[in-house]
């Protein structure tokens, strides 16, 4: 059997088959969790130079990723969470580690990124050329692994709002307590896509004793720019005091998604908040995009030389 769609970008797209009026999943794909359950997936590639920087590079050392249980007692249930470790971390046992804790979006999970967003070969090519520290990256679930709209009365502020709790109560003291970790505000980062960068800006920004470097890939934010001072209990307010704390900020989006990073990122520096725009050429709202976000945002972090 063959099929033939539109044309379609370069990236990652999940897809189903409907036979006889039932979505399915091709036979002939991997399985991703992707729209709220599990996906069939196709990438359209780029040239390998393009791809270079999330391909699978045999001449640089790997980092493992690791899969977590831990119980929630906030959720009075069981959790998961991966986290990547660089390749020196099993040979520097004395060395402590920056964390950067990254969300996916809605409808998916804490497998995302490891699987759909190439993050383990990112972090090992960034690292072997020298342009990002070496750090630990937790991949957790943000509670909004379904589409907003399933579960009957349930608002948008809601939706995905359980996250926060967990992440600050449970998350970053299981990562502190099992993994070598630098435990002060200047070595601890967050970002997420799409909803999960939603979840960044909501836990980051009240929480700037625990985060200083922020990155939203396509944020589903949705924010008033003619109040930015009163967000987020007036973080924005005091701009010097802001920039003074938050040694990162990054937003990211695809040329050809319209979702709104680059209007909010020049509100935000009209309110005199540093903010860094990256805008990946040709992509839409999907994993070329974030990845490539991925890409500009880890070498920013976690540096020296930043206040």
């Amino acid at each position: 059997m063959t099929g033939t769609t539109d044309p379609l970008v370069e990236g990652f797209h999940y897809y189903f088959l409907v036979v006889d009026g039932v979505s399915v999943i091709d036979p002939a794909t991997e399985a991703f969790f992707g729209c709220g359950k599990m996906s069939g997936g196709i990438e359209i590639p780029e040239s390998k130079e393009a791809a270079a920087y999330y391909t699978f590079d045999k001449n640089v050392p790997h980092g493992q990723v690791r899969e977590c249980k831990y119980y929630s007692n906030l959720e009075n249930a069981e959790r998961r969470c991966f986290v990547y470790t660089p390749a020196e971390y099993e040979t520097s046992p004395q060395k402590r580690y920056p964390v950067l804790y990254l969300q996916h979006g809605m409808g998916e999970d804490e497998r995302g990124w490891s699987q759909q967003g190439m993050m383990a070969n990112i972090m090992d090519n960034q690292i072997a050329a020298g342009k990002c520290v070496p750090m630990i990256v937790v991949m957790d679930y943000g509670n909004c692994g379904y589409s907003f709209g399933a579960r009957k009365g349930e608002t948008m502020e809601q939706f995905g709002a359980s996250f926060t709790p967990i992440m600050l109560e449970e998350i970053i003291p299981f990562i502190d307590s099992n993994f070598r970790t630098l435990t002060d505000r200047d070595n601890r980062a967050m970002a997420g896509l799409s909803w999960g960068g939603r979840e960044t800006f909501q836990t980051a920004l009240p929480n700037l004793d625990k985060f200083s470097h922020i990155g939203t890939f396509s944020g589903a934010l949705f924010l008033p720019l003619d109040q930015i001072p009163t967000l987020y209990g007036g973080v924005f307010a005091d701009a010097d005091a802001f920039n003074s704390k938050v040694h990162t900020l990054f937003m990211g989006m695809g040329s050809e998604e319209n979702f709104g990073s680059d209007r909010i990122s020049q509100a935000l520096r009209d309110n005199g908040i540093n903010c860094i725009y990256y805008e990946s050429p040709g992509t839409h709202h999907e994993w070329l995009t974030w990845r490539r976000c991925l890409n500009e945002f880890l070498p920013l972090i976690f540096k020296s030389d930043k206040k």
